[in-house]
């Protein structure tokens, strides 16, 4: 399940190696970042100053709005986080440029984050619960199938990141009965294809958010639903969580990186610290393997 490429053997692997090891829901993991990380003055601004200053999981900058929404503190705080995040979105987006050159077209490049607060015991309800696994569903709105990619950097200084994982989308979805009952949801079967309101709905929030671009993250599909169906089940569900059947544990020691389609691998974060965390909306039709992505996989069990 893990893909683990050092510097050397990153250098010397071509760019379809990593991107059909992602498709393949691998987490393609680096043991030093192949991205320049932020200066260690930054580093050590973001780790002491965000946690006093935010309680929530992220700190985002946003780039449809240029801008770090629902963050409270002095306007020098708000701008250098925005140009350390901005600065470090554009890093990651010209990695993928090199490595993944077939993914570019048409994809979002959207936000960067730092994840300020220990994941390990926070008082959340389930389904906002980063430390019970589950499968990623929705990113700017309405994904419509494509893929949701995310690289991460663990920058805290000494301490490992955990993940847990109890295996790929395709895996749980051929062997838990109860995920295609999810995806079936009240109309009693998979629906992919949108309806007139489906349409109308997202025209309208296109239009809008050429005015307000953050108004976007509220279209849908009835991809997307079914999809948050499957990731409300896993986080609800009490006999799901308790289950280990495949379950392991993957740690992420400081400053190592890891790069992984979240929608395709079911996921923790068991605890961990201080991660730098950029999402990149990659059209379905870019797929080498388009038969491992979970709308294929939901389109051929509908």
């Amino acid at each position: 399940m893990v893909d683990r490429y050092t510097l050397r053997r990153f250098d010397d692997a071509p760019p379809e190696a990593i991107q059909e090891a992602l498709e393949r829901s691998e987490v393609v993991y680096f043991e030093q970042s192949p991205v320049p990380l932020p200066s260690e003055e930054d580093l050590d601004f973001l780790r002491e100053e965000l946690p006093r200053q935010h309680k929530v999981k992220n700190v985002s900058y946003h780039p449809e709005s240029d801008s770090i929404p629902r963050f409270e503190a002095s306007t020098e705080i708000q701008e250098r986080t925005k140009q350390i995040l901005k600065s470090h979105r554009a890093e990651v987006e010209a990695f993928f440029r090199r490595n993944a050159p077939a993914w570019t077209p048409g994809w979002t490049v959207g936000t960067s984050s730092f994840r300020a607060v220990e994941e390990k015991g926070r008082d959340l309800k389930p389904r906002s619960n980063n430390e019970i696994v589950h499968i990623d569903a929705g990113a700017y709105g309405a994904t419509n199938g494509n893929r949701i990619l995310r690289f991460f950097i663990n920058v805290n200084p000494s301490v490992d990141r955990v993940w847990g994982t109890k295996g790929s989308f395709a895996e749980l979805f051929a062997s838990q009965g109860a995920f295609v009952e999810a995806a079936r949801g009240k109309h009693g079967r998979i629906r992919l294809e949108k309806s007139v309101g489906d349409r109308l709905f997202s025209g309208v929030v296109r239009g809008l958010s050429k005015v307000y671009p953050l108004l976007r993250v509220i279209d849908s599909s009835p991809y997307d639903r079914a999809m948050r169906r499957i990731h409300n089940y896993m986080k609800d569900t009490e006999s799901f969580r308790n289950d280990t059947t495949g379950y392991k544990e993957i740690r992420f020691p400081p400053f190592s990186a890891w790069s992984v389609f979240t929608d395709g691998i079911s996921h923790s974060a068991v605890s961990g610290q201080f991660a730098l965390i950029t999402t990149i909306l990659v059209p379905l039709e870019n797929m080498v393997q388009p038969e491992l992505a979970p709308y294929n996989i939901l389109a051929a069990a509908s």
